[in-house]
């Protein structure tokens, strides 16, 4: 008989298949301290928690029987997984229980932003009968851009599809064969801003997505444009959408979400006449509540009894001999795999990696999440992709992982390699552990070089030529930018050859601008690696 432990309020329907197994025994226990849960929790194999309870590794220590946390919702801050994954405590959350939920109301914000109906409900409320006021728009026949295609993306599509919307979709694991099966456009970022009537975004908050939308995209976007939030907030940069409005450009918004929460009184989103807003409300209903306690009972169900299960958040336990030889390499295999991503254009179809050496002779898998994690993380937010769930990301986004090994590596006692195929190109980075100096990247596509994957590194693709290093580095001095260190990586004399030049910070997108102004240089390119 297994027990499961409920610590926080969740509604009986959500827990119901577990209160109903016979198997399992429920116990309601809401508001316990942290003492009191040490006291308890070791008569108990499952705990069940929303956001109230923090699960601590002192409870997990005193938890000798627990074998699964389980979080009736997306996020788990408020669970140690570090601590858990040591004691081999699987911790499962339920990103799909607000989908619909969130995707409606993102429909009711849009319903409202193109019929003005708060701030005609507020009038008339208010004794003044006006009719005039408040024309708004269709609809039907008007372009909606959907930033971010991933499962609320696809559901607000879906719906907009069926109000005779024509949907431009962007997300950068977005295949051509996948947007026409839905019946997308697939389209770029530009291509929306400047074309689209309707705006929807749905992508994680990162350092690629904040500010996507910021002065350079509403100087060029098409006028009369009507955007909605209720993703995170930062993606949007709210005092140039502000500025945007008064100015004319954008027609009106409405946002869930903002950059700080709660929003200051003071805030200029709260008193414009053209903008709405609710308070973080896209999971807040009642089918919301039960369906994620719903779907996490379930999978603490198949867990208790050694069925397949779904949406494991940290790392299962790895046997020491395996862990002892990867866990080295772990940092660096997530390294690469970012890296690989943010120099790579187009959506990513394939992922190949390659281990040479020692290496091949041992499961490599726990490895190969690390660095799949890396790849799909520069897109969908570290805090959304963890080493459990990576490789279910990739297959849902119909990213193929292939895993290739050679007992021989060329020079070095291991290598691996990360290859990322998309549309537009193929690009290749390399790397290894080399004794006293640490994780190297050692190759980058055809480039042999020796760089530290660490902070902000800016990748420039250029010809051989004299001069180009001192023009570079001059340029960067100029704009107080201070060069760490700098490799360049060459095949022939006076052929392509790239550097790899490492900053104390982030560089601005004007500097990295101005850098491709300079003869014999191809591109430059900043990849952050933390």
């Amino acid at each position: 008989m297994f027990k499961v432990l409920v610590s926080d309020p969740i509604s009986d329907m959500g827990i119901q298949q577990l209160a109903d197994a016979a198997d399992v025994i429920v116990d309601k226990k809401p508001g316990l301290s942290e003492d009191e849960l040490v006291e308890i929790i070791g008569e108990y194999d499952a705990l069940l928690v929303r956001s109230q309870t923090r699960v601590t590794a002192r409870i997990m220590d005193a938890g000798k029987k627990l074998k699964v946390v389980g979080r009736a919702g997306v996020g788990v801050d408020n669970i140690d997984l570090e601590a858990a994954t040591q004691r081999g405590i699987i911790v499962i959350n339920a990103p799909d229980g607000n989908t619909i939920t969130t995707c409606e109301h993102t429909f009711a914000m849009m319903m409202a932003v193109a019929r003005h109906i708060p701030q005609a409900y507020h009038k008339t409320v208010g004794g003044v009968w006006d009719r005039k006021s408040f024309l708004g728009v269709e609809l039907r026949n008007k372009i909606l851009g959907v930033l971010g295609m991933g499962r609320i993306g696809s559901e607000v599509a879906k719906r907009a599809k069926a109000f005779g919307m024509e949907i431009w979709g962007y997300d950068p694991f977005l295949t051509e064969e996948r947007a026409e099966k839905i019946g997308v456009r697939l389209s770029t970022v530009e291509e929306i801003i400047r074309n689209a009537d309707f705006m929807t975004v749905h992508t994680p908050l990162t350092p690629e997505t904040r500010h996507m939308i910021s002065r350079p995209q509403f100087e060029v976007m098409k006028k009369g444009m009507r955007i909605v939030n209720c993703a995170r907030g930062g993606i949007i940069d709210e005092q140039a959408l502000v500025e945007a409005i008064d100015q004319g450009i954008v027609a009106g918004a409405a946002f869930d979400v903002f950059e700080v929460e709660p929003p200051a009184a003071d805030h200029p989103f709260l008193g414009h006449p053209k903008i709405i807003v609710t308070p973080h409300l896209g999971a807040s209903t009642v089918e919301a509540q039960e369906n994620v306690a719903i779907d996490v009972s379930e999978q603490v169900l198949n867990i208790l009894r050694d069925k397949p299960f779904m949406n494991a958040v940290n790392m299962p336990p790895i046997p020491a001999n395996v862990r002892n030889k990867l866990q080295p390499y772990f940092g660096l295999g997530e390294k690469l795999g970012s890296f690989a991503a943010q120099i790579t254009e187009g959506a990513i179809e394939e992922i190949t990696v390659s281990y040479s050496g020692e290496l091949a002779e041992v499961d490599t898998q726990p490895l190969t999440r690390y660095i799949v994690r890396g790849v799909m993380a520069h897109h969908l937010g570290l805090d959304q992709v963890n080493v459990v769930n990576s490789m279910h990301l990739a297959k849902q986004r119909s990213v193929n992982v292939v895993i290739q090994t050679s007992h021989t590596a060329k020079d070095f006692t291991n290598l691996v390699t990360v290859t990322l195929r998309s549309k537009k190109e193929t690009r290749q980075v390399s790397g290894t552990l080399l004794t006293g100096y640490g994780p190297r990247i050692v190759q980058v596509d055809k480039f042999p070089v020796d760089v530290d994957p660490e902070g902000h590194i800016i990748l420039v693709s250029h010809f051989d030529k004299p001069g180009i290093v001192g023009r570079v580095g001059t340029l960067l001095g100029s704009n107080d930018v201070n060069i760490a260190t700098m490799q360049v990586g060459r095949q022939l004399a006076g052929g392509s050859a790239i550097m790899l030049i490492r900053v104390d910070k982030s560089v601005p997108k004007a500097v990295l601008s101005e850098l491709v102004t300079l003869s014999d240089l191809n591109s430059a390119k900043e990849i952050t690696l933390t």
